[in-house]
């Protein structure tokens, strides 16, 4: 059976710089908390950095030109914030904001329309060594930066997104200290989250200052939270916290001015007299990243722990499970939590061990895309993670999502299965459905 897509639904895939670009220190670019990361031993398995990646920033051409036989839509990729600005603040680098002229250049040229991200985690280690995220001059730090890269795009991109999934980035490396900067402090954790809410809130007024007719948008992850024992009261109330902290932190300030229970101890020292009345921001959209349900157990001191899950489930390579039904489940939760609105999948996709047959790839994109288009929501779009293999993190290289396997001794771009399966959605606009 076929589904038509709806008239004038994007398709496209996203990336992020850190992931894909390498060329960590080329052309005056400063560093940034994910190189300064992977160069401590044990925080990336196999000892991987994103010093090279893919090669992105001498290899985009190439990367379009696959993106473009895709019928890809959109793409969207984000900024390097330590190749405009190597210290985060202060001198501008001109060979970084150049790059980004080629690569949207790149993309209209192949009429692909560039989706810029100005925040995909990579923060300049210079900031980093002020306080980071932690510090409350990191709001007007990260809108200043916005606005110049905001404006010097100006011209030639309508669409732009503010950050990329902050309860990940904000939690992993400010709480749990797995991801860059590596830090477990409860307290800056707490200041994190509320200075990036304040970001998005002086960014997007940034952004529309330097570009009056821009779509601006942010992207939250929202996955679900549900009690390993759905009998046992405490895992049940530990899956609510789990919600709060992962998928409302930054979405209920956004769009309804006050932070969730679970994270209010967290943020209220740091929450001064008229935040909270700053913080509510209308949006031109939501991207929503989307990829499994995750199952919490109570962790005896009010909070939560994530539980194993069942081996008679059926998961990635990430060990995620896979539970299509999701897809629409929080799409609509995202609706009835905080209204109506333009939303894109900025995020789904499958992580495998490799290689170029990829079905499992194909069935996962083809039953989580009609889910989504299940939903009673507005939804305008999806968009696949990832064009090519990437840098997964502190997963380092051994996960692979991408359309297009990289092969990293040779830098050879090899279409999967996967990539041919999109290229002919892109063409027919018809979803095939089990």
């Amino acid at each position: 059976m076929s589904r038509l897509l709806p008239k004038g639904f994007r398709l496209g895939a996203s990336t992020a710089a850190y992931q894909i670009e390498g060329a960590w220190d080329a052309d005056g670019k400063g560093p940034s908390i994910w190189d300064r990361f992977c160069q401590m031993p044990g925080h990336v398995a196999g000892g991987d950095t994103g010093d090279v990646a893919c090669d992105h920033y001498h290899r985009y051409a190439e990367d379009l030109d696959l993106a473009a036989a895709a019928g890809m839509d959109v793409y969207r990729f984000s900024i390097a914030w330590t190749r405009l600005f190597p210290d985060g603040t202060g001198a501008a680098n001109p060979a970084g904001f150049d790059f980004y002229d080629r690569l949207v250049d790149a993309c209209l040229a192949r009429s692909i329309e560039p989706w810029p991200c100005f925040y995909h985690w990579c923060l300049p280690q210079a900031l980093e060594d002020r306080g980071g995220w932690a510090n409350r001059d990191s709001a007007r730090w990260y809108a200043d930066y916005a606005s110049a890269a905001a404006a010097r795009l100006a011209d030639r991109v309508e669409t732009f997104v503010l950050f990329n999934e902050p309860s990940v980035f904000t939690t992993f490396g400010y709480l749990m200290g797995v991801h860059a900067p590596g830090r477990s402090d409860a307290a800056a954790f707490g200041a994190a989250v509320h200075n990036v809410n304040r970001a998005t809130a002086l960014g997007a007024g940034a952004v529309r200052a330097a570009v009056p007719k821009a779509r601006v948008g942010t992207v939250l992850a929202l996955n679900h939270a549900v009690a390993a024992d759905a009998d046992n009261a405490d895992d049940v109330a530990a899956a609510e916290t789990a919600t709060d902290v992962l998928n409302a932190a930054f979405g209920d300030p956004l769009f309804l001015g006050h932070y969730p229970a679970a994270v209010q101890a967290f943020v209220d020292p740091h929450v001064l007299p008229g935040d909270l009345a700053g913080l509510r921001t209308p949006l031109d959209f939501l991207g929503i990243n989307h990829y499994t349900r995750f199952r919490v157990r109570a962790d005896g001191a009010g909070g939560f722990r994530l539980a194993r899950t069942p081996a008679d489930v059926s998961t990635t390579a990430m060990g995620w499970e896979i539970w299509p039904e999701g897809m629409t489940r929080i799409l609509e939760w995202a609706k009835a939590r905080w209204g109506d609105m333009p939303m894109y999948v900025t995020e789904n996709g499958m992580a495998t061990g490799g290689g170029e047959n990829d079905a499992d790839r194909i069935a996962f994109l083809r039953a989580y895309l009609a889910a989504a288009l299940d939903a009673d929501v507005d939804l305008r779009g999806y968009l696949v993670w990832s064009l090519t293999d990437n840098f997964e993190w502190a997963e380092g290289y051994a996960k692979r999502f991408g359309l297009v396997e990289i092969d990293y001794a040779t830098q050879a771009r090899r279409p999967r299965a996967s990539y041919h399966w999109f290229a002919e959605l892109a063409r027919t606009r018809l979803l095939d459905t089990p």
